[in-house]
């Protein structure tokens, strides 16, 4: 019987045993790359409510109540989108 083995190895460099290892602590995060999710994060929600309300249509024809959590949706994201823009340009120094 002949045992069948990977010729590579693991790919993941998660735990200390693999030749990666020092390459684990360059994969968080940085303090840079967490503000601008925190910045964005108004934005990912209103996005996220706004497929809530499109995915409980899918099933069913949109009544007036389903039209209308859709349009505030949408509208949460336009503004979230128009206050990300804004907020940016005033830590750029620019003009939105």
């Amino acid at each position: 019987m002949e045992h069948i083995v990977t010729v590579q190895g693991i790919v993941t460099a998660s735990d200390d045993w693999t030749p990666f290892a020092d390459l684990a602590d360059s994969m968080e995060p940085t303090d840079a790359e967490l503000d601008a999710i925190e910045l964005e994060s108004p934005l990912i929600l209103a996005e996220v409510d706004l497929l809530d309300a499109q995915i409980i249509t899918l099933d069913r024809t949109p009544n007036e109540v389903d039209a209308r959590r859709i349009r505030r949706a949408r509208n949460r994201v336009l503004a979230a989108q128009r206050d990300l823009v804004n907020r940016t340009a005033d830590v750029t120094g620019g003009a939105a």
